[in-house]
């Protein structure tokens, strides 16, 4: 692999790569685990089931929840081929700090460990071109693949805490599109995209599909707030039937230790059983 290659695939900053923020509980006050976005939607009909919080309409960086976008674009385009092919072998040139993405990474395992490098292998594969074409033909978020101002790191960065953002409501909207295959790609690409997404069962048979997002935050000045981060929790849950989209956004207030996208993940995952009570969805 060429310098060049190893420094398009390096993580870029932005995103939690040591996961655990070290703070001192004396010294900080920690985060709230308050979400400050949960939208639930009918995936038919679009209706909305549920929506809290004041962030709904705020976008965001979509942080690893684009690797959903990432996917459909992967398998419409022919990069990707099915669930396990590519297998893409680890460089270790590329000196990634987190075990799980020191390993031969296929679609599913891409998902299941959120491996950033993969995703920065699709996207150089594809270029910029070909890359800004496909967000706008899927109409995702504010469409802003440039990157940093002045960095030409769009293709390797654009939804790292840079340019690229959606909103909560936006997120179910393409997500909503995407369930029901109504995205300008292929059915094949669009089934596949969601098949290779994490699955988890939860109390009452309802069972999810979701992909988390976690990143640093931006300051007004646009530097990078390494104290607080977002955590995003998005995907479907179906049950004898019936099929609702979801997105809930955690945005800190103050530093925290783990992952903000893990909190959102548990917690939504804990309240859906409840949220989504037959007398709630009446």
């Amino acid at each position: 692999m060429s310098l060049s290659m190893r420094r398009f695939l390096l993580p870029a900053a932005g995103l939690l790569l040591a996961l655990p923020v070290l703070v001192n509980p004396a010294t900080a006050a920690l985060a709230s685990n308050i979400p400050t976005c949960t939208v639930i939607a009918d995936a038919v009909t679009d209706a909305i089931l549920l929506r809290d919080g004041p962030s709904c309409d705020k976008p965001v960086s979509p942080f690893s929840t684009f690797k959903i976008t990432l996917a459909v674009i992967g398998f419409d385009s022919g990069l990707l081929k099915d669930a396990h092919t590519p297998a893409l072998p680890y460089d270790p040139a590329l000196n990634v700090s987190l075990e799980p993405w020191r390993h031969t990474t296929d679609p599913t395992r891409w998902m299941k460990y959120s491996v950033v490098w993969y995703s920065q292998d699709l996207t150089r594969k594809l270029g910029l071109e070909r890359f800004r074409g496909y967000i706008e033909a899927l109409a995702y978020g504010n469409r802003d693949v440039s990157g940093d101002p002045g960095k030409d790191n769009g293709l390797s960065r654009a939804w790292l805490s840079s340019s690229l953002k959606i909103s909560p409501m936006e997120q179910i909207d393409f997500l909503s599109r995407l369930g029901r295959g109504e995205l300008p790609v292929s059915a094949e690409a669009q089934a596949l995209a969601v098949a290779v997404q994490p699955v988890f069962t939860v109390a009452d048979g309802w069972v999810v599909r979701g992909k988390t997002g976690t990143g640093h935050q931006r300051r007004a000045d646009g530097s990078l707030d390494e104290t607080r981060q977002n955590g995003w929790f998005v995907g479907w849950a179906e049950k004898d039937g019936r099929t609702v989209t979801f997105a809930r956004l955690l945005e800190d207030d103050g530093p925290r230790q783990g992952p903000a996208s893990f909190v959102a993940r548990d917690s939504l995952l804990a309240d859906l059983p409840i949220l989504l009570a037959p007398e709630k969805l009446k």
